[in-house]
């Protein structure tokens, strides 16, 4: 599976310069690639970030979490999810499955990786277990 290189570009400038809140990445079938399917601006709330997750097909997804530490630091994590619904069909869940790997190693700076099939296995009170 070829890793489309806007996926690459735009991970960077969220990583970087934090232009986007989250990217949500999808797997073009026909293309035999993945591109990059939604960005969220700077302003886009966690649950706008859900939401863009669609009920029934996989999705990567990275989302820039940011937290206050218990000393009262801001820090912020990037977060990769592997989004798998259980009604998504079996064909396109083995497809994100096997790519997963070698397309997260061309996202240089994931720090927390999700692996969910429900909302319930992502929601912020996971994210924030698993950042701090």
């Amino acid at each position: 599976m070829a890793v489309h290189d806007d996926c690459k570009l735009k991970f960077l400038e969220l990583k970087a310069k934090r232009t986007y809140r989250f990217i949500v990445y999808k797997i073009e079938e026909k293309q035999k690639q993945v591109i990059v399917e939604k960005l969220g601006e700077p302003t886009n709330s966690y649950e706008d970030f859900t939401a863009s997750l669609p009920a029934d097909e996989c999705r990567y997804a990275v989302y820039d979490f940011d937290y206050v530490t218990e000393e009262n630091c801001q820090k912020s994590r990037i977060i990769f999810i592997a989004w798998s619904p259980d009604t998504s069909k079996v064909r396109n869940k083995m497809i994100y499955a096997s790519s997963k790997d070698r397309f997260k190693r061309e996202l240089d700076g994931i720090q927390v990786e999700l692996q969910a099939t429900d909302p319930t296995e992502m929601g912020l009170d996971v994210i924030r277990s698993r950042s701090t």
